[in-house]
């Protein structure tokens, strides 16, 4: 019985000492306060937009062409919102300090199709501010997932939907 004790106080100790590695997560959506998105525009009718939201719940859209709402206007979003609109772009967010450009005669967009749709994005937070400019038809099969991410984030702020109207 002494040596099944001493078995069982053997193996806890060592199990101690295994190191398990910590997952990789993006920083938290704390680390950006606000955000800005604008869309560029296509051959057709596209919507050409920009908008900010800030962590705050304030948020400000522009419609610019094509889009259901021309102008100016406010808007407000939950902090929940923000959260998942921040989360689904931070795997793209370039470190803060930084810029990333996909866009034709750049590294990544070797290969371009014309008359796609561009985003500009700006992340801003205590760190920083970080860039990125991404052109929807640059190497499409290599930055589809990319592409899609930035395409759909705007669908996570219910209150651009009526502001933004139909996308092709």
């Amino acid at each position: 019985m002494k040596r099944l004790g001493l078995i069982a106080a053997l193996g806890l100790a060592v199990a101690g000492c295994v190191r398990t590695p910590a997952p990789e997560t993006p920083p938290p959506a704390a680390a950006v306060t606000r955000i800005s998105y604008s869309t560029g525009p296509c051959f057709g009718a596209c919507p050409v937009y920009a908008f900010t939201v800030q962590a705050n719940g304030d948020g400000s859209f522009e419609g610019k062409r094509f889009t259901q709402t021309g102008g100016t206007k406010s808007f407000k979003l939950t902090r929940a919102q923000f959260d998942r609109f921040a989360a689904a772009l931070a795997p793209y967010r370039p470190k803060p300090g930084t810029s990333r450009r996909t866009v034709p005669g750049e590294k990544g967009c070797e290969r371009a199709a014309t008359d796609q749709i561009s985003v500009a994005i700006v992340w801003t937070g205590p760190a920083g501010t970080s860039s990125l400019d991404h052109y929807f038809g640059c190497d499409m099969e290599a930055n589809r997932a990319l592409t899609a991410a930035l395409g759909n984030a705007p669908d996570l702020i219910p209150a651009l939907t009526p502001l933004i109207g139909e996308r092709p």
